[in-house]
């Protein structure tokens, strides 16, 4: 994929063209202490060994009618699940058990780390939603920006091939917002592979876009309308990729990169309707 101009940060890094990044990053903050506050929750539920392999689960209100990995984003190298906890009261209240996973962040690990790292969160999942309610085989999964990259990468893994025991559709859809497909295009954007440290050979081998999806699970995408033109290239190419498997798009007119995920906390939204027709599906 060629972009048409020259600057890969001003395509690709949001902080740089959205004026008062920080003062969604505090509302994000502000929010999730209440949602902790309201719901019912586990948290730091261990997934792993490492100290950055726990998860916080938001049990449905009611019978669950499935369950959602949220995977933060923060390219790979910044945020925590803890500053997302707002998305799961709407999702929560609407009848889906949440599930937030933590992750090792770049530089001090690869992306592929990372992607192994979500793999296993999932097959955890899997096997122990039950215990929170969930209801058996309905694992599904929604990430926004690198964390839409590592919802991706989830339809493209062969569960089988990481652990016997697994069927090969895991993951029965996910919902990518803002995601990144190529990540040959990051090792262009110096103010974020200064961390992520990918070159072309380690990015084709995590970029969804050069991945086959691995079952017919779906995939929905979304993006801002005022998003970084970088993510819109990212957003038409894995639509055409994955057209075999690719559901439905959503532009969120007049929103951000960051704005953008109140359009999932809205129960009225297009965004939020797509999460219900996944789930649903």
């Amino acid at each position: 994929m060629n972009a048409d101009k020259n600057d890969y940060d001003l395509l690709y890094n949001p902080r740089l063209v959205v004026q008062d990044y920080q003062g969604a990053f505090d509302r994000w903050q502000r929010d999730s202490l209440r949602a902790r506050a309201r719901l019912e929750c586990y948290l730091d539920v261990p997934y792993g060994v490492t100290a950055a392999e726990k998860l916080d689960v938001f049990p449905a209100a009611g019978a669950s009618r499935a369950l959602l990995v949220f995977i933060h984003g923060g390219y790979w190298r910044s945020l925590d699940k803890e500053q997302f906890s707002f998305v799961a009261p709407a999702l929560v209240d609407a009848g889906i058990t949440v599930a937030m996973p933590n992750y090792a962040l770049c530089p001090t690990v690869g992306v592929a780390d990372i992607v192994t790292q979500i793999v296993q969160a999932c097959a955890w999942l899997y096997r122990n939603g039950g215990n929170f309610g969930a209801p058996e085989g309905r694992l599904f999964a929604c990430g926004h920006s690198a964390g839409g990259h590592l919802a991706a990468m989830m339809l493209a893994c062969q569960w089988p091939r990481y652990s016997p025991d697994l069927p090969h559709k895991v993951v029965r859809g996910a919902l990518s917002i803002s995601g990144l497909y190529d990540l040959t295009e990051i090792v262009k954007v110096p103010s974020v592979n200064c961390d992520v440290r990918l070159d072309e050979a380690s990015a084709l081998r995590v970029s969804p876009a050069f991945l086959p999806p691995a079952t017919d699970a779906p995939l929905y995408t979304a993006v801002g309308g005022e998003e970084n033109e970088g993510f819109h290239l990212q957003n038409r190419l894995i639509i055409r990729r994955w057209s075999t498997v690719h559901r439905a798009d959503t532009l969120c007119g007049g929103e951000n990169h960051f704005t953008v995920l109140d359009r999932l906390c809205d129960r009225k939204s297009t965004l939020f309707r797509s999460i219900l027709d996944m789930v649903d599906w």
